[in-house]
């Protein structure tokens, strides 16, 4: 398992129950989390008393409690800035397990020695653009959601990147792809972080287990002839990491690199233990 053991302004304190205790800068949030199916003592006092609780409902869905929690706030990972805002369906525009990503292309970015060109593909509030832009490449960041790029872009601001080569796109992911196929260009790093269902801004359904092979299929048609890495984040409970190897290996077997797929994770505080936080299959050259 590849963990996110580096922040500082973020841990997971303990789980129980169905949720996750977290400290988010200077404030503590009770989320739901469908991987914690044990119930442990709720020792910690931050259990009592957190700044916000997300209530998952038995309907489906849920609603945030709020407990003298600002409307938006912001953390920090090495030199880069996330504002924070809790919204729709327990989220805060961050997942902070995507750390352990960002640091690992992030190192092949400083060390090729040229320049770089990185698709960021169903890039949310754009933690992964922000890593890459920050170890000297220029970004294409490609989301369906008008206000998850311009949420990305305050991202950038506060991270001092307002003036990197990045490129802000509102798009399908898929209909991107094919356009960019048929314009001819290339990159010599791809990412994405499909969701396991979406639509696209015009209403275009994406299933990832129908699609997602696909996809694959077509992105690889943009790597240049010397790519560096290629990325796919799963949160797909059925997605298991072998199956993101097999993806990958199948549809990039013509380029000289390797393979390799891990669930990745955050260390929890109270126990020691590591919370499983979805899957990533990683591709790089050799």
């Amino acid at each position: 398992m590849w963990i996110a053991d580096q922040w500082k302004d973020y841990e997971v304190l303990d789980t129980s129950g169905g949720e996750k205790l977290e400290r988010w800068g200077d404030y503590l949030l009770v989320r739901p989390d469908p991987q914690v199916i044990w119930n442990t003592p709720r020792t910690l006092k931050g259990w009592k008393h957190p700044n916000g609780h997300y209530h998952r409902s038995k309907k489906g869905g849920g609603e945030w409690e709020f407990f003298d929690l600002p409307q938006q706030w912001s953390i920090h990972y090495r030199e880069l800035t996330f504002n924070l805002k809790p919204f729709s369906f327990k989220h805060t525009g961050l997942f902070p397990e995507q750390a352990v990503n960002w640091d690992w292309f992030g190192e092949k970015i400083r060390s090729a020695n040229r320049p770089v060109k990185v698709l960021n593909l169903f890039a949310y509030t754009g933690g992964a653009t922000l890593a890459a832009a920050a170890a000297g490449a220029s970004v294409t960041h490609v989301d369906a959601s008008k206000g998850m790029v311009t949420w990305a872009k305050e991202n950038a601001a506060s991270s001092g990147l307002s003036e990197a080569p990045i490129r802000w796109l509102v798009d399908d992911c898929m209909k991107f792809v094919e356009r960019e196929i048929r314009r001819g260009n290339h990159y010599d790093g791809i990412i994405m972080d499909p969701p396991s269902y979406g639509r696209g801004p015009k209403g275009e359904i994406w299933k990832i287990e129908d699609s997602i092979h696909l996809f694959i299929q077509k992105c690889a048609q943009l790597l240049s002839d010397t790519p560096l890495f290629f990325l796919v984040n799963s949160y797909t409970t059925g997605l298991a990491p072998a199956v993101l190897t097999y993806l990958i290996s199948t549809e990039l077997k013509k380029f000289s690199g390797r393979v390799d797929s891990q669930e990745i994770g955050l260390p929890v505080t109270a126990t020691g233990l590591t919370l499983p936080c979805g899957a990533s299959g990683r591709w790089e050259s050799i």
